[in-house]
Formats: C-alpha cells, sequence, structure tokens
C-alpha cells in the first residue's frame, strides 16, 4: 500500500514538473513580410516599376505616410515566455523608394536598432476636479426638480 501510495506520489509529482516547464516554454510568433536577399537583388533600380516590385516582393506592409512613393516591407519575429512581455528577436525593414516617373530609385534595407524605452505604468495626471464618493453624492442634493416628481 505504502509502496503503491510512493509510485502515485512520484507520477503526479513528474506530471506537474512536465506541465510547469512547457507554460514556460516560449512561444514565437512571426509578423509581417520577411524578404529574402534574393528577393531584394531581383529589383532593378532604373528598370523595374511598382508593378514589377509587388510582383517580385509582394504587396508592402505599408506606404510612408507623407510620401506613397516609398514602401516599406517590414518584418519581425517575437519571443514571449510565460507572463512576460513579448521580446523583439529578429527584425527586418526593407525600404523600396520610386522615382517621380514611377520607377525604382532606390532599394534599401533600414538598420533596425532600437532604443529600449521602458513602459510607464503610472497615471498622467490631468487638472480639474477630482471627485469623491462622497462629493458626487452631496453634491447632487437639491438638483432634481421637485415640481415634475409629484405628477
Amino acid at each position: 500500500m505504502l509502496m503503491q501510495r510512493n509510485k502515485s506520489l512520484l507520477l503526479y509529482s513528474a506530471m506537474v514538473v512536465t506541465l510547469g516547464m512547457s507554460a514556460c516554454t516560449p512561444t514565437h510568433h512571426v509578423r509581417g513580410n520577411f524578404v529574402k536577399e534574393e528577393k531584394i537583388e531581383a529589383v532593378t533600380v532604373g528598370q523595374d516599376s511598382q508593378y514589377d516590385v509587388i510582383q517580385k516582393l509582394g504587396s508592402p506592409t505599408t506606404k510612408a505616410t507623407f510620401d506613397p512613393l516609398i514602401w516599406y516591407y517590414i518584418g519581425q519575429t517575437t519571443e514571449k515566455r510565460g507572463i512576460l512581455d513579448h521580446e523583439i528577436t529578429d527584425e527586418q525593414i526593407v525600404r523600396v523608394t520610386f522615382a517621380e516617373n514611377g520607377l525604382v530609385e532606390n532599394v534599401e534595407i533600414v538598420d533596425t536598432e532600437r532604443l529600449d524605452l521602458p513602459y510607464e505604468r503610472e497615471k498622467t495626471h490631468t487638472s480639474g476636479n477630482e471627485m469623491t464618493f462622497m462629493k458626487q453624492f452631496l453634491g447632487n442634493l437639491g438638483r432634481f426638480n421637485t415640481e415634475n416628481m409629484q405628477e
């Protein structure tokens, strides 16, 4: 009986440890469009049009806000461990610039150096009244129209 209890305890302990270890396994997510080097080299500056670039690289991830002649192909790989925030493990940004005549002017891989800015979890103070429950409750006394309430 004691031997059977020890075996089941060992089995349950092994299951808990296994599940605990698998919960901390990182999950990887690929987002966006990672363009291969061969495809980037296939784009010919001064010869390919926007249609040709779409055929070779696919649709751009985004276009520049103030200049529709600049296209970006953005790809990211992120890793998440347990309850921690996502961490970017790999990133690629390709910028394709077109001339006014619609032909490719420049294709370059953009430097992806980032500043690691910490998140600020506190709220920004705003001016105005900060009403407590009692201020709201007492402030509403006498504001109701008693003439309409009698009807």
